[in-house]
């Protein structure tokens, strides 16, 4: 059986995109998926994407992480699949989807290749020591540190989301260093196991504890840097709730193929 596919790329976050209109997804094999994005035995991804009809949405987004298992909800994944609806000519420059964390609006650029996603409010900022943890679409740690561009990201991110606290259900874990114009964000992913270019969800939750930890409130747009690339975070904060949070940044076709399963 050979499936046609498509890879895309949001500042460096990768992912695998099917797309699945002609039926209901059923009799998913999740070691294939995990094979399909393996770098050395499969096409290679962050995570793989389904595109499928839903009746009061322009489609629904079924997202599983590298390690096969259905995932929450992914920032970066949300703006490569609008762009690729619009390329398959579901959407023109504007799109209300569903996905696993409920609906969402999105604007696209003419060319398809930058999107604003608008992303879930979010009410509830803790505290995990000098950490802050709060969910915009998945469970995010985030942490403010010094020196990050040489900072061992993968063994502090991964003792971080093994240890007591968050081991059963694992959490993303995002360092953080303000360079005053902008953010520099890390993250190591769970369900990727390691760190990745770009997190949307995670430099969403960023930009938010920042601002709670500034104390800033009103209209904000902060300017995160990636391995990956640039992305841009605007919200409105009134103290209490974020709200109209947008992630907005690049979305990319990569190339397209066939896999012969």
């Amino acid at each position: 059986m050979e499936i046609h596919f498509f890879k895309y790329q949001g500042a460096g976050n990768d992912f695998i995109l099917i797309d699945h209109r002609m039926g209901p997804l059923k009799d998913i094999d999740n070691n294939r998926i995990k094979m399909l994005c393996d770098r050395r035995f499969g096409i290679g991804a962050d995570g793989l994407m389904f595109l499928t009809a839903h009746d009061s949405f322009d489609f629904e987004m079924h997202y599983f992480n590298a390690d096969g298992r259905p995932g929450s909800m992914c920032g970066n994944g949300g703006r490569c699949i609008v762009s690729f609806a619009k390329h398959l000519g579901i959407i023109d420059t504007e799109t209300n989807f569903l996905a696993v964390d409920g609906p969402h609006y999105a604007k696209i650029s003419e060319k398809g290749d930058w999107v604003d996603l608008q992303m879930i409010d979010v009410d509830t900022v803790n505290n995990d020591g000098p950490a802050y943890v709060l969910n915009t679409g998945s469970p995010h740690y985030v942490l403010q540190t010094e020196g990050l561009k040489d900072f061992d990201v993968y063994t502090n991110g991964k003792a971080i989301r093994n240890n007591e606290t968050y081991k059963e259900k694992g959490i993303n874990v995002n360092f953080v260093e303000d360079k005053g114009d902008h953010l520099f964000v890390r993250t190591f992913e769970r369900g990727v196991e390691d760190e990745t270019y770009a997190c949307g969800t995670g430099v969403t939750a960023v930009a938010l504890s920042v601002a709670k930890h500034k104390g800033q409130k009103g209209h904000i747009e902060t300017p995160v840097n990636v391995l990956g690339g640039d992305l841009k975070i605007s919200f409105d904060y009134d103290g209490t709730k974020f709200t109209n949070v947008f992630l907005c940044g690049p979305a990319k076709q990569v190339f397209e193929g066939d896999v012969n399963l």
